[in-house]
């Protein structure tokens, strides 16, 4: 008896404590600005985004309907925007663009693109990015662009 107790407790434990690292990774992750191999040298048109790109780069942001974090990236993608000369805000509906969703491999809202000006996909977030973050990125996007 006191032996499946004792291999019971350390069951429950190992899980706990695989369930607090992949926790803490997933936060650590979430909304990092990062380039990401498969987007290198993607190129994406102002008539596939449904919008006009900024003249020096293009923030593009995957959004849903019922995502919270959407909704305060929209307002630092747009603040972001409206600071920097020559950077467009341009956001999507993810459901209504499946197929573009699918073919930049889009896997949960909100995501952000940071566009050069040639339209070039620089840096790429998912989660709720920062604002501190964007701006870095933005830096990148004006340098390569």
């Amino acid at each position: 008896m006191l032996r499946s107790v004792t291999t019971g407790l350390v069951v429950c434990v190992a899980v706990l404590a695989a369930a607090s690292v992949f926790g803490v990774l997933h936060e650590r992750r979430s909304g990092r600005v990062r380039v990401r191999g498969r987007d290198e040298g993607r190129r994406i048109g102002a008539a596939e985004l449904g919008g006009e790109l900024g003249g020096r780069a293009t923030l593009v942001q995957f959004s849903s309907a019922f995502c919270a974090p959407c909704r305060a990236t929209r307002r630092v993608l747009g603040e972001v925007a409206g600071m920097v000369p020559g950077v467009a805000h341009v956001e999507i509906d993810a459901e209504d663009r499946l197929d573009l969703v699918r073919e930049l491999e889009i896997l949960k809202t909100p995501t952000v693109l940071v566009l050069d000006a040639d339209g070039r996909v620089v840096r790429r977030a998912t989660g709720q990015p920062r604002k501190a973050d964007v701006i870095a990125a933005l830096g990148e996007a004006v340098r390569a662009g």
